[in-house]
C-alpha cells in the first residue's frame, strides 16, 4: 500500500518528518523518500532510499541534518522510487502519492502523444508519481490539476504536494486509502496513520473526506476542495494494513479487531484449550476470540522482532517465503499436546500458512484449529493492489476454484457466499489442504459491523467483488 507524512512546523520539520515517516514503516517495503523546502537557501532537499535490505531509519537518520526548512513531505512506498521534484508553470514542487493506477499505460501514451516527456523510469517503466505530477500540471492551478488527475485516473490515489509556501494534501475521490490532519502549537500535518501523533504531540483535528484538498501550513490548515460524499475505503486497513493503535474514519484498527474475533468467539461452538494470534495482526483479533470464547489467550508464537521487522520483504519469492518463516517461532512448551486455535488476518496465496501450520505440529500440538479475520479473497483488488500484484491466479480461492470447476472465473459470487455449497467446499478444500482440524473465515456482515461504518462506505470488492455502492464488476 505505503504510507506518506506532510508537515509544515515553524521551528522545522525535519524531526516530526523523520519520525513521522518511519511510524508509515508497516505500510510499505520497496522505498523510501523525503524532501524539504530550505528557505533560507531556496532549494528543495531530497532523499530516496531503498528498503528492501533495511529499514527506514537506518536509511535516513544519518542524512537528517540536511533537511532544513518548515514544509516537508515523506513517503513509505511499495511501487516506485519518491518522491519526485517538478519545475512546471504551477512553480517548482516536490510529490509523493499512495496511488495504484490501472490505466497507466493509456495515460502515458495520451501524454506523449501531447508532446510531455516522461524524465523518470523505474526499472524501465514510467514512474506513477511522475505520471501524476504530469497530470496535475495540465490544471492552471494545483486544485484544478488534482481534480483532473481524479477524473482522468482508474483505480487510487492519495497525495501529498510540497511547495515554496505549503504542503497540499489530497484523499483519493472515493476515500480509499486515508490521509489525516493532525496539529500542535505551531504545526500541522498531514498523514495516513495516527499512531505517528501520540509521541509527536500532534492532536487528531479530522480525517479529511473523499477528494477532498487541504493545504498546511504552520499557522493554518486550509480546505481548498471540499469532499465528495462517496466513500470506499478500503477494508483491508482494518483487517491487516493499519497499525493496531491507528484509528481511521473514527474506529480504532484493535477496537475492530477485537470486535471481531469476539464475535466469532462467542458463536463458535469449537472446543479449544487457547486461543494465539498469527503475529502481528492476527493478535487482536485472537485476544478477541479468547474473550468471546471463554478460554485463556496463550502466546504459542511469537515474532522475533530483534531482527525481523514487518517491513523487512525482499524482492525475490524464495526470499520472502524464508523470512515469513524465520520471523515466527512457535513455543513447544505451550503449544505441546494443545488443541490450539489461531486467529490470523487472511489466507492470500497460502504459503506462509503452510509452512505455519506444519511447524506448530512439528512442535507438539494436537489440533491446529485456525480462523481468520475476514471473508475469503475471491477477487484479485483492482484499487490498492495488495491481493493480486499479477494476476488472479495468485490467490489460493482461484486456483481451488479452477481445481473444482475446470475454470478459475465459474460461480465467483457463488464461492463468494457465505454458506452457499459452492463456499462450503471450498472452505473445506482449503482446510484439507493445510492440514487443519478445523477452518472458518468471518463473514462480511461481521466484518462491517467490526469496522463499524455502513458497509456502502467500505469497499469489499476483494470479499464480494462489489464495486463502489454495492454493485458486482466483472
Amino acid at each position: 500500500m505505503g504510507g506518506i507524512m506532510g508537515v509544515a512546523a515553524r521551528s522545522g520539520c525535519s524531526i516530526d518528518l523523520f519520525y513521522g515517516v518511519d511510524y508509515n514503516s508497516h505500510l510499505g517495503t520497496r522505498r523510501a523518500g523525503m524532501a524539504t523546502f530550505d528557505h533560507h537557501n531556496n532549494c528543495f532537499c531530497r532523499s530516496i532510499h531503498t528498503l528492501e535490505q533495511t529499514y527506514f531509519r537506518t536509511k535516513f537518520e544519518k542524512e537528517l541534518p540536511k533537511f532544513k526548512g518548515d514544509l516537508g513531505i515523506g513517503v513509505i512506498s511499495d511501487t516506485d522510487p519518491q518522491p519526485i521534484v517538478i519545475n512546471s508553470h504551477l512553480g517548482k514542487f516536490a510529490i509523493v502519492t499512495v496511488a495504484h493506477i490501472e490505466n497507466i499505460d493509456e495515460l502515458e501514451r495520451e501524454l506523449i502523444e501531447n508532446g510531455v516527456h516522461f524524465g523518470e523510469l523505474s526499472s524501465g517503466k514510467t514512474n506513477q508519481t511522475e505520471l501524476v505530477a504530469l497530470l496535475i500540471n495540465q490544471g492552471r492551478t494545483f486544485r484544478e490539476g488534482i481534480n483532473l488527475l481524479f477524473d482522468r485516473i482508474k483505480g487510487s490515489c492519495t497525495l501529498l504536494i510540497l511547495t515554496e509556501k505549503e504542503v497540499i494534501g489530497a484523499r483519493d475521490r472515493l476515500g480509499r486509502t486515508p490521509l489525516i490532519l493532525g496539529h500542535k502549537d505551531g504545526a500541522y500535518c498531514l498523514v495516513s496513520e495516527t499512531t505517528a501523533f501520540a509521541n509527536l504531540g500532534y492532536q487528531h483535528v479530522r480525517d479529511l473526506g473523499p477528494g477532498e484538498i487541504v493545504a498546511i501550513t504552520p499557522e493554518s490548515a486550509l480546505t481548498i476542495a471540499t469532499p465528495g460524499d462517496k466513500m470506499q475505503v478500503c477494508s483491508f486497513l482494518w483487517v491487516y494494513y493499519g497499525f493496531p493503535t491507528s484509528t481511521y474514519e473514527g474506529r480504532n484498527v484493535e477496537e475492530s479487531r477485537f470486535a471481531s474475533g469476539y464475535e466469532m468467539g462467542k458463536t463458535d461452538n469449537t472446543e479449544v484449550d487457547c486461543a494465539c494470534g498469527i503475529p502481528d495482526s492476527g493478535v487482536g483479533m485472537a485476544l478477541g476470540y479468547a474473550a468471546g470464547h471463554g478460554i485463556p489467550y496463550h502466546r504459542c508464537i511469537s515474532k522475533y522482532t530483534p531482527t525481523w521487522p514487518r517491513s523487512f520483504t525482499p524482492s525475490e519469492q524464495s526470499l520472502r517465503s524464508l523470512v515469513a518463516k524465520m520471523k515466527l517461532v512457535p513455543n513447544k512448551a505451550m503449544l505441546t499436546g494443545k488443541r490450539a486455535l489461531f486467529c490470523d488476518d487472511s489466507i492470500v496465496r497460502g504459503t506462509q500458512l503452510n509452512d505455519n501450520v506444519s511447524e506448530l505440529y512439528a512442535n507438539g500440538a494436537k489440533e491446529v484449529h485456525m480462523r481468520i479475520a475476514c471473508p475469503p479473497l475471491i477477487y484479485g483488488c483492482r484499487y490498492i493492489g495488495f491481493t493480486s500484484s499479477k494476476s488472479d491466479m495468485e490467490l489460493i480461492t482461484r486456483r481451488i476454484i479452477e481445481q473444482l470447476e475446470g475454470d478459475p472465473n465459474k460461480n465467483l459470487d457463488k464461492y463468494a457466499t457465505t454458506g452457499s455449497p459452492e463456499y462450503e467446499r471450498l472452505v473445506e478444500e482449503i482446510r484439507k489442504r493445510f492440514d487443519l482440524t478445523s477452518l472458518k473465515f468471518n463473514p462480511i456482515e461481521t466484518l462491517v459491523a467490526s469496522i463499524g461504518l455502513p458497509k456502502e462506505k467500505i469497499c469489499t470488492h476483494c470479499f464480494d467483488g462489489s464495486s463502489y455502492f454495492g454493485n458486482t464488476i466483472d
